[in-house]
């Protein structure tokens, strides 16, 4: 048993139950001031108001006046990578779009072709790198997609890469097989759908969710379908949408009751109607907007109609090089408008939910997992989106 005292502010409270916050309720969330916590077995055991002097031991821990909160969730990124793609980013700024990038061999095949030569012990070694990043910045719980294989062997090769990551860390690791992220070299386009719905199988074997990159100039709304509907039983979809063009895979990931439908960097209206009542979660990623110079999603557009939204970061080399989840928090208030409580509650619990771990990570919440961050004293949810660059975490405990 251990004890956090002294807490200045307790934030992001949630009863049992609650797995994920939708409409004004994305607006909340529950803080005590003057606050202890304590941690049985590495869940949270209970928490209240005063001083708690009696349970005080040398596990103990003096928050000195700061803030507890839980810690991030990054429901999105694609961190299992080769190399990098420093020489596109000058691309980037001579003025060519990520399709005119693409279309020259970089981009998505520009990873392919770095990973597949590269030996998967050093894999592993490259993407702890950026595992141990995410962690020292307060995430706590992350995905992680395959799709820089292109082929059956390279994308095992990363999906057991994922699973040690996964057996490594103390942070909670969940799994994606994106095969469909792009068209491998040597196919043709309808060769490589078959090769990926021939992969499902043998995918299922590491992977929790499988992943479509349902947009223009990658795969349509009838080869999604195909290669979810062969997924069938065997993994939870989620889907890559509308990022480059509104392309119809939000409703395709509807109908397969998707876990999440992520990027909605373009969208209308019937996107925000398609969701209303379902499980599926919209997840947006402002760090792609950020750095591609793309819209940001209507994020607030989908509250005001209900919806919770959840953030992520997009971690991966082409588009969005950086896994700080407290940036996404920022971006979510600064660009996107959400209140600092919104936003709070879009990379905690409502991206916990985006990857199918709410129930145990993503809020204060007796019986969850004591997977926390304590800041340095004088730190709110505010400040923290505000002073977006300076240094607050104290200690991050999983």
């Amino acid at each position: 048993m251990s004890l956090i005292y002294n807490i200045g502010l307790l934030v992001g409270i949630q009863p049992e139950g609650v797995l994920r916050v939708e409409g004004a309720a994305q607006g909340r969330t529950g803080i005590l001031e003057n606050a202890w916590l304590r941690i049985e077995d590495g869940r949270i055991a209970d928490y209240g108001t005063g001083f708690c002097h009696s349970e005080r031991s040398e596990e103990s821990i003096d928050a000195r006046g700061a803030m507890v909160m839980p810690g991030f969730c990054d429901s999105h990124t694609h961190i299992v990578y080769a190399g990098s793609r420093d020489g596109e980013f000058l691309d980037k700024i001579n003025g060519l779009s990520y399709e005119e990038i693409a279309s020259r061999g970089g981009g998505i095949l520009n990873s392919a072709s770095l990973l597949n030569k590269t030996q998967e012990e050093d894999l592993y070694v490259q993407s702890m790198v950026r595992v141990r990043e995410m962690m020292a910045k307060g995430t706590v719980a992350m995905e992680i997609k395959s799709g820089y294989g292109l082929n059956p062997e390279a994308e095992m090769k990363m999906l057991r890469v994922i699973r040690r990551i996964k057996e490594t860390v103390p942070a909670a690791v969940k799994s994606t097989f994106l095969g469909a992220h792009a068209i491998g070299q040597g196919y043709t386009h309808e060769e490589y759908v078959q090769a990926v719905i021939d992969m499902i199988p043998q995918a299922a074997q590491y992977a929790d969710f499988i992943d479509v990159f349902c947009d223009e100039g990658f795969f349509t709304v009838e080869e999604t379908d195909r290669i979810l509907t062969a997924a069938q039983h065997l993994l939870t979809p989620k889907i890559h949408a509308n990022e480059l063009a509104v392309s119809g895979g939000v409703q395709v990931g509807v109908k397969h009751k998707a876990l999440s439908v992520d990027h909605l960097e373009r969208t209308t209206d019937a996107e925000i109607e398609a969701l209303k009542g379902t499980w599926t979660i919209p997840t947006m990623l402002p760090g792609s907007s950020f750095f591609l110079g793309l819209p940001y999603g209507r994020a607030k557009d989908y509250i005001k109609a209900g919806l919770g939204v959840a953030l992520a970061s997009d971690y991966n080399p082409g588009s969005s090089p950086s896994g700080d989840m407290r940036f996404v928090m920022a971006q979510g208030c600064i660009k996107m408008r959400l209140t600092p409580i919104e936003a709070f509650n879009a990379v905690t619990l409502n991206s916990a939910y985006a990857m199918g771990v709410s129930a145990e990570y993503g809020s204060i919440t007796r019986g969850k997992k004591a997977a926390l961050i304590i800041t340095e004293p004088g730190w709110d949810l505010t400040k923290i989106a505000y002073q977006y660059q300076t240094p607050f975490i104290s200690k991050v405990i999983m």
